[in-house]
């Protein structure tokens, strides 16, 4: 249930304000962090995946195109047939649509990145010797689209595997060559060949043992900067319970509402306290109270929206900021969290329930962000004086030079 009262008073009068409160800065150096918007955007979950793996099957799809667009100035001259670019098309196609198969199959969980990479590049090496084979003068386009596709699987595919892949290549080559040789018997047409192979020969493994040191740097800048983005991840969370810490939560409020007196978009905050946590914790003990507020934190971000921030602000009291939200939104969310804390199957030697009382307002603009969140606070503690288990609305409207509350006057169960 929630209670929205009917009272005009100024939000620090209500209730005197703590030390913690005072703990606000409103200078812009509280939002020197930089903070994100999202949890799930932290915690790696959201469309970003996927967007990234789209990336990927674009530069493919640029690469293909780009010897595509090559063999197309071939034709143009008239030194391909037409057949050949049919054929291309058609390889492209099967490809992309094998591919498609395996990556919506089961199978993409079994199969590791540099095995796909491989596979990927040992399929346009393939396709271009092909080519190559029906149209003898397109050898000019193997040698530098080998290196485009050697350098496409040069960070993931490991050394010895492409110099395999190398080998692989060479002897499908000089298999092409005694082809042509046998069909045309063009002597000069073999030494040219025969020339490209040599330089190929040489110069393609170079390429790959040089960018093995690139490789080497590629690979340890990667595990550095997963260690970093670890840390910075460890330093946003409280230990205990898994959600946004202290800093980070008052971070980001001082963030949302600098975005918010600069966009004009609502922002709403709820202030979130355990009910009678001491009795829970003389009941369990500290382990057992522990418990509770990791469950009570899983449940409260279960219950926000993918862009709100849930974070710990001390003991058995929590902050929710709800970017870009008007306070029905928030109200709601704040509802639904109360009534599944209420209803939740808590276990242990509990001999009472366990319920939260939350207080929530919205922001005006040009307020600090110690008067925003006072009200929040003020809020939570009409719930507590209320009976607890209850969500509170502190409706603000600015009146002259004061910031003032407005309660509709009624109880919503």
């Amino acid at each position: 249930m929630f209670f929205a009262r009917k009272n005009l008073f100024s939000a620090t009068d209500a209730f005197p304000l703590t030390d913690a409160v005072l703990e606000f800065d409103d200078s812009s150096s509280a939002a020197s962090s930089a903070v994100r918007p999202g949890r799930r955007a932290l915690d790696g979950l959201g469309p970003r995946g996927d967007w990234h793996e789209r990336k990927k099957w674009w530069a493919v799809g640029g690469l293909i195109s780009l010897y595509a667009l090559a063999l197309l100035g071939f034709y143009a001259l008239d030194m391909v047939a037409g057949e050949a670019l049919a054929l291309l098309a058609a390889m492209v196609v099967v490809g992309f649509v094998a591919f498609w198969l395996v990556l919506r199959a089961d199978v993409q969980q079994k199969i590791r990145l540099r095995h796909l990479q491989l596979a990927i590049v040992s399929t346009a090496i393939g396709g271009m010797l092909v080519v190559f084979y029906l149209a003898p003068v397109t050898q000019i386009l193997f040698a530098p689209f080998m290196f485009v596709a050697v350098a496409y699987g040069i960070f993931t595919v490991p050394r010895r595997t492409l110099l395999a892949l190398t080998a692989v290549v060479l002897v499908a080559y000089a298999a092409v060559i005694g082809l042509h040789h046998s069909h045309q018997h063009n002597a000069a047409l073999l030494r040219l060949e025969l020339l490209h192979l040599l330089a190929l020969a040489v110069s393609v493994p170079a390429f790959i043992v040089l960018m093995g040191r690139v490789q080497h740097l590629y690979r340890s800048l990667y595990r550095a900067s997963r260690k970093i983005k670890n840390i910075q991840e460890d330093a946003q969370r409280d230990t205990l319970l898994g959600c946004f810490n202290r800093r980070y939560i008052l971070a980001a409020l001082e963030e949302q509402k600098q975005l918010a007196d600069e966009s004009g978009i609502p922002l709403c905050l709820a202030v979130l306290d355990i009910d009678h946590f001491k009795r829970i914790n003389d009941e369990l003990g500290h382990l057992g109270g522990d418990e509770v507020l990791r469950t009570f934190a899983r449940i409260a971000q279960q219950g926000v929206r993918g862009g709100d921030l849930f974070g710990r602000y001390g003991g058995e009291e929590f902050l929710l900021i709800f970017p870009a939200t008007s306070l029905l939104p928030a109200l709601n969310t704040c509802e639904r969290i109360r009534a599944q804390v209420e209803t939740h199957a808590w276990s242990g030697l509990l001999k009472g329930r366990v319920t939260v009382s939350i207080g929530v307002t919205q922001y005006v603009l040009g307020e600090s962000v110690l008067e925003f969140f006072s009200r929040a606070d003020t809020a939570m503690y009409m719930a507590k004086e209320g009976g607890r288990n209850q969500v509170v609305v502190e409706e603000p409207i600015a009146k002259g030079d004061s910031l003032l509350s407005e309660h509709s006057g009624h109880a919503f169960l």
